[in-house]
Order: structure tokens, then sequence, then C-alpha cells
């Protein structure tokens, strides 16, 4: 059974700086994409950022120079969130593309979200 736990949430101050966790464990034939999601009140949830197995990365436009995925060997994505502003409140969602068996059928599974809040 795959599971995902999120952490690193919180309240912080325009212009700080949070990093958010998820980190998948269970029995994993492969992970092909990593991603992170958020959804603020009122919102479609919009993606943020994302990692392929090739460690090639992308971006929303408006977080682009501000926020940086990356991942571990252990199954980890981090979203290391700097220069933090209002609009970045949301609920954070990390959302991991794998496949439990070989020959690969990705598959899609969501951590359970965890809030930011910007505030002063």
């Amino acid at each position: 059974q795959v599971q995902l736990v999120e952490s690193g949430g919180g309240l912080v101050q325009p212009g700080g700086s949070l990093r958010l966790s998820c980190t998948v464990s269970g029995s994993i034939f492969a992970v092909h994409a990593m991603y992170w999601y958020r959804q603020a009140p009122g919102k479609q949830r919009e993606l943020v950022a994302g990692i392929n197995s090739d460690a090639t990365t992308h971006y929303a436009d408006s977080v682009k120079g501000r926020f940086t995925i990356s991942t571990n060997a252990n199954n980890t994505v981090y979203l290391q969130m700097n220069s933090l502003k209002f609009e970045d409140t949301a609920v954070y969602y990390c959302n991991i593309h794998l496949s439990i068996y070989n020959p690969p059928i990705p598959d899609e599974y969501w951590g359970q979200g965890t809030q930011v809040t910007v505030s002063s």
C-alpha cells in the first residue's frame, strides 16, 4: 500500500521561507514524476512545480525564481519556498506518479495537503 505524508506547512510573514516535504512509502517499483499543487480558497487547484524521473523541473510562472522543487533517493520530494507572498497562501498537495508493479503501469497518488499561510 502506498502512503504519502506531507509536512512543513505553517504561518510565515511575507518575504519569509518554508520548506515542504512529501515522503512516499510502500511497495513501489518506480516513481515517474513528482508534483506540487496548491489550492487557495475559492480557486481551482493549480500546478506549482514538477520534477521528472530524469530530474528535469518545471514551474508555474508565478513561482519561478522563488520556489525550488527537489527530491532525494528516499522518494521524498521537497518544495523550498522563498520570498513568500500573500498570494502564495493555499493548501499545498504533493502528487506522485508511480508504478507499483513491473511492467510499470503509472498511477497517481495525492498527499493529504498542508496549509501555507503568508500573513503579516
